[in-house]
Protein backbone atom coordinates (compact mmCIF):
# COMPACT_ATOMS: atom_id res chain seq x y z
CA UNK A 1 0.00 0.00 0.00
CA UNK A 2 1.46 3.35 -1.06
CA UNK A 3 0.21 5.77 1.55
CA UNK A 4 2.39 8.70 0.53
CA UNK A 5 0.40 9.32 -2.66
CA UNK A 6 -2.74 10.03 -0.63
CA UNK A 7 -1.88 11.90 2.59
CA UNK A 8 -4.67 12.72 5.02
CA UNK A 9 -4.09 16.46 5.06
CA UNK A 10 -7.41 17.04 3.29
CA UNK A 11 -9.40 14.65 5.53
CA UNK A 12 -10.64 15.25 9.06
CA UNK A 13 -9.74 18.97 8.94
CA UNK A 14 -6.06 18.16 8.66
CA UNK A 15 -5.94 15.95 11.77
CA UNK A 16 -4.45 12.46 11.65
CA UNK A 17 -6.69 9.87 13.34
CA UNK A 18 -4.75 7.75 15.84
CA UNK A 19 -6.57 5.10 17.84
CA UNK A 20 -5.62 5.06 21.52
CA UNK A 21 -6.58 2.56 24.19
CA UNK A 22 -5.48 2.85 27.79
CA UNK A 23 -5.79 0.33 30.62
CA UNK A 24 -5.60 1.78 34.11
CA UNK A 25 -5.76 0.89 37.80
CA UNK A 26 -8.87 2.97 38.44
CA UNK A 27 -11.01 5.79 37.11
CA UNK A 28 -9.30 8.91 38.48
CA UNK A 29 -6.61 10.17 36.06
CA UNK A 30 -4.95 12.21 38.82
CA UNK A 31 -4.69 9.36 41.36
CA UNK A 32 -4.84 6.06 39.46
CA UNK A 33 -1.97 5.06 37.15
CA UNK A 34 -1.81 4.06 33.51
CA UNK A 35 -0.82 0.39 33.19
CA UNK A 36 -0.95 -0.11 29.41
CA UNK A 37 -1.22 2.21 26.43
CA UNK A 38 -1.53 1.32 22.75
CA UNK A 39 -1.58 3.51 19.66
CA UNK A 40 -2.75 2.40 16.21
CA UNK A 41 -1.97 4.66 13.27
CA UNK A 42 -4.34 4.55 10.30
CA UNK A 43 -3.58 5.99 6.88
CA UNK A 44 -5.15 6.07 3.44
CA UNK A 45 -4.25 3.96 0.42
CA UNK A 46 -4.06 5.41 -3.09
CA UNK A 47 -7.85 5.20 -3.41
CA UNK A 48 -8.43 7.00 -0.14
CA UNK A 49 -9.51 4.02 1.98
CA UNK A 50 -8.19 3.81 5.52
CA UNK A 51 -6.03 0.95 6.79
CA UNK A 52 -3.96 0.20 9.87
CA UNK A 53 -0.31 0.98 9.12
CA UNK A 54 1.42 0.91 12.52
CA UNK A 55 0.86 -0.57 15.99
CA UNK A 56 2.66 0.54 19.14
CA UNK A 57 2.20 -0.54 22.76
CA UNK A 58 3.85 -0.05 26.15
CA UNK A 59 3.35 -1.49 29.61
CA UNK A 60 3.79 1.23 32.20
CA UNK A 61 5.20 1.39 35.73
CA UNK A 62 2.63 2.99 38.09
CA UNK A 63 3.73 6.51 38.94
CA UNK A 64 4.99 7.29 42.43
CA UNK A 65 2.28 7.39 45.13
CA UNK A 66 -0.42 6.36 42.67
CA UNK A 67 -3.41 4.39 43.94
CA UNK A 68 -4.09 0.90 42.59
CA UNK A 69 -7.78 0.05 42.70
CA UNK A 70 -8.15 -3.68 43.29
CA UNK A 71 -11.51 -3.85 41.49
CA UNK A 72 -9.95 -2.27 38.39
CA UNK A 73 -7.03 -4.71 38.48
CA UNK A 74 -9.41 -7.65 38.80
CA UNK A 75 -11.45 -6.36 35.85
CA UNK A 76 -8.45 -5.98 33.51
CA UNK A 77 -6.53 -8.98 34.84
CA UNK A 78 -3.32 -6.91 34.88
CA UNK A 79 -0.66 -7.53 37.52
CA UNK A 80 1.32 -4.26 37.60
CA UNK A 81 4.21 -5.94 39.40
CA UNK A 82 4.59 -8.98 37.15
CA UNK A 83 8.32 -9.35 36.34
CA UNK A 84 7.71 -10.16 32.66
CA UNK A 85 5.71 -7.02 31.86
CA UNK A 86 8.89 -5.18 30.74
CA UNK A 87 7.31 -1.93 31.92
CA UNK A 88 8.67 1.57 31.37
CA UNK A 89 7.89 4.83 33.11
CA UNK A 90 5.20 7.15 31.79
CA UNK A 91 7.54 9.58 30.04
CA UNK A 92 9.37 6.83 28.18
CA UNK A 93 6.02 5.29 27.15
CA UNK A 94 4.82 8.62 25.79
CA UNK A 95 8.08 9.09 23.90
CA UNK A 96 7.85 5.59 22.41
CA UNK A 97 4.35 6.21 21.09
CA UNK A 98 4.58 9.89 20.20
CA UNK A 99 7.70 9.65 18.01
CA UNK A 100 6.06 7.47 15.31
CA UNK A 101 2.83 9.46 15.60
CA UNK A 102 4.71 12.69 14.86
CA UNK A 103 6.39 10.98 11.89
CA UNK A 104 2.97 9.93 10.55
CA UNK A 105 1.62 13.46 11.04
CA UNK A 106 4.53 14.82 9.00
CA UNK A 107 4.23 12.38 6.09
CA UNK A 108 0.47 12.98 5.91
CA UNK A 109 1.04 16.75 6.00
CA UNK A 110 -1.33 17.03 8.96
CA UNK A 111 -1.11 19.60 11.76
CA UNK A 112 -1.81 17.29 14.71
CA UNK A 113 -3.22 13.90 15.59
CA UNK A 114 -6.77 13.44 16.84
CA UNK A 115 -7.52 10.69 19.35
CA UNK A 116 -9.90 7.97 18.19
CA UNK A 117 -11.31 5.85 20.99
CA UNK A 118 -14.29 3.95 22.30
CA UNK A 119 -15.81 6.41 24.77
CA UNK A 120 -12.60 8.43 24.32
CA UNK A 121 -13.10 10.95 27.13
CA UNK A 122 -11.66 8.33 29.51
CA UNK A 123 -8.53 7.74 27.40
CA UNK A 124 -8.03 11.42 26.63
CA UNK A 125 -8.30 12.42 30.30
CA UNK A 126 -5.71 9.81 31.34
CA UNK A 127 -3.43 10.71 28.44
CA UNK A 128 -3.57 14.42 29.26
CA UNK A 129 -2.95 13.70 32.95
CA UNK A 130 0.17 11.69 32.07
CA UNK A 131 1.40 14.47 29.78
CA UNK A 132 0.91 17.03 32.55
CA UNK A 133 2.49 14.78 35.19
CA UNK A 134 5.61 14.14 33.09
CA UNK A 135 5.73 17.72 31.76
CA UNK A 136 5.93 16.34 28.25
CA UNK A 137 6.43 19.26 25.87
CA UNK A 138 5.59 17.87 22.43
CA UNK A 139 2.09 16.44 22.67
CA UNK A 140 1.06 15.54 19.09
CA UNK A 141 -2.65 15.28 19.95
CA UNK A 142 -5.41 17.85 19.88
CA UNK A 143 -5.93 18.56 23.60
CA UNK A 144 -9.70 18.01 23.74
CA UNK A 145 -11.21 16.91 20.40
CA UNK A 146 -11.70 13.21 19.64
CA UNK A 147 -13.60 10.71 17.49
CA UNK A 148 -15.87 8.27 19.35
CA UNK A 149 -16.47 4.80 17.89
CA UNK A 150 -19.35 4.29 20.34
CA UNK A 151 -21.19 7.13 18.60
CA UNK A 152 -20.14 5.94 15.13
CA UNK A 153 -21.19 2.38 16.02
CA UNK A 154 -24.58 3.59 17.20
CA UNK A 155 -25.05 5.38 13.87
CA UNK A 156 -23.74 2.61 11.61
CA UNK A 157 -24.87 -0.55 13.44
CA UNK A 158 -27.30 0.44 16.19
CA UNK A 159 -24.86 -0.77 18.87
CA UNK A 160 -22.62 1.11 21.30
CA UNK A 161 -20.75 -1.70 23.13
CA UNK A 162 -17.46 -2.38 21.33
CA UNK A 163 -17.86 -6.17 21.23
CA UNK A 164 -21.40 -5.91 19.86
CA UNK A 165 -20.43 -3.33 17.25
CA UNK A 166 -17.55 -5.54 16.13
CA UNK A 167 -19.92 -8.50 15.80
CA UNK A 168 -22.45 -6.41 13.85
CA UNK A 169 -19.64 -5.21 11.55
CA UNK A 170 -18.49 -8.78 10.87
CA UNK A 171 -15.25 -8.39 12.80
CA UNK A 172 -13.83 -11.03 15.12
CA UNK A 173 -14.01 -10.53 18.87
CA UNK A 174 -12.06 -12.62 21.37
CA UNK A 175 -13.27 -12.05 24.94
CA UNK A 176 -10.13 -13.70 26.31
CA UNK A 177 -8.00 -10.96 24.73
CA UNK A 178 -10.30 -8.03 25.56
CA UNK A 179 -9.08 -5.40 28.06
CA UNK A 180 -5.60 -5.62 26.62
CA UNK A 181 -4.74 -2.15 25.36
CA UNK A 182 -3.26 -3.41 22.09
CA UNK A 183 -6.15 -5.77 21.29
CA UNK A 184 -8.86 -3.24 22.12
CA UNK A 185 -7.05 -0.50 20.18
CA UNK A 186 -6.62 -2.73 17.14
CA UNK A 187 -10.29 -3.78 17.15
CA UNK A 188 -11.34 -0.16 17.58
CA UNK A 189 -9.09 0.84 14.66
CA UNK A 190 -10.55 -1.89 12.43
CA UNK A 191 -14.03 -0.68 13.33
CA UNK A 192 -13.16 2.97 12.68
CA UNK A 193 -11.67 2.13 9.27
CA UNK A 194 -14.69 -0.06 8.46
CA UNK A 195 -17.20 2.71 9.17
CA UNK A 196 -15.21 5.48 7.43
CA UNK A 197 -14.60 3.27 4.38
CA UNK A 198 -18.24 2.20 4.31
CA UNK A 199 -19.32 5.84 4.24
CA UNK A 200 -16.79 6.57 1.46
CA UNK A 201 -18.20 3.73 -0.66
CA UNK A 202 -21.76 4.96 -0.04
CA UNK A 203 -20.82 8.55 -0.96
CA UNK A 204 -19.12 7.42 -4.16
CA UNK A 205 -22.14 5.31 -5.13
CA UNK A 206 -24.54 8.16 -4.34
CA UNK A 207 -22.95 11.39 -5.55
CA UNK A 208 -24.74 14.65 -4.79
CA UNK A 209 -26.99 15.86 -7.56
CA UNK A 210 -26.37 19.32 -8.99
CA UNK A 211 -30.05 19.79 -9.70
Amino acid sequence: MDICENPLVNRFRGYLPVVIDIETAGFDPKKNPLLEIAAIIVEADVEGYLHITEKHQCNIIPFENSILDEAALKFTGIDPHHPFRMSVDEKQALQTLFNPIRAAIKRNQCKKAILVGHNPAFDLNFLNAAIERTQYKRNPFHPFSSFDTATLGGLAYGQTVLARIAEAAGLEWDNSRAHSALYDAEQTALLFCNIINQWKRFSEANPKSDS
